[in-house]
């Protein structure tokens, strides 16, 4: 299979994954979002670097969803409290989303955590990280930024 269209496949089945009710915390249509730019974020609430990642994250929707890009957060934390407690500390101004099971981490090939995968505007993964490296933030932003540019 080509890689573009792995990557489509993939997109879509977070679509169906995170359009059903008992999944999500919010109703969330990722058809919806073609045409954006998409950081997925894989963490939990034990990962010491989500704890740096997350600030950042909250910047880069706050400056750049006017140009198209959204934020989703995926948590993979099997007891929601953990996750809801780290919540509070952080108060996201993106999407979150519980995958317990790990459903949308296995699709994705996760790694480790925290795994950023950035979606293209026609629904392609153009980057994925393991781990958030605070020094390689101006490059992750660059990135976004490239993409965004992309019409």
């Amino acid at each position: 299979m080509q890689p573009a269209k792995a990557s489509k496949i993939a997109l879509l089945a977070l679509g169906v994954l995170l359009s059903t009710p008992s999944f999500a915390q919010a109703h969330l249509d990722l058809q919806g979002l073609h045409g954006h730019v998409v950081y997925v974020d894989f963490w939990a609430s034990w990962c010491t670097p989500c704890r740096q990642s997350f600030p950042w994250m909250k910047a880069l929707e706050s400056a750049y969803r006017s140009q198209g890009l959204s934020v989703i957060a995926v948590n993979l934390d099997h007891d929601r409290q953990d996750a809801e407690r780290f919540l509070e500390t952080f108060q996201p101004n993106f999407a979150v989303v519980f995958d317990p099971a790990g459903a949308l981490a296995q699709r994705f090939k996760v790694l480790g955590m925290p795994t950023s995968v950035l979606i293209d505007r026609e629904g392609r993964v153009r980057y994925q990280h393991v781990g958030f490296l605070v020094s390689q933030r101006a490059e992750y932003e660059r990135q976004v930024r490239s993409l965004l540019a992309e019409k």
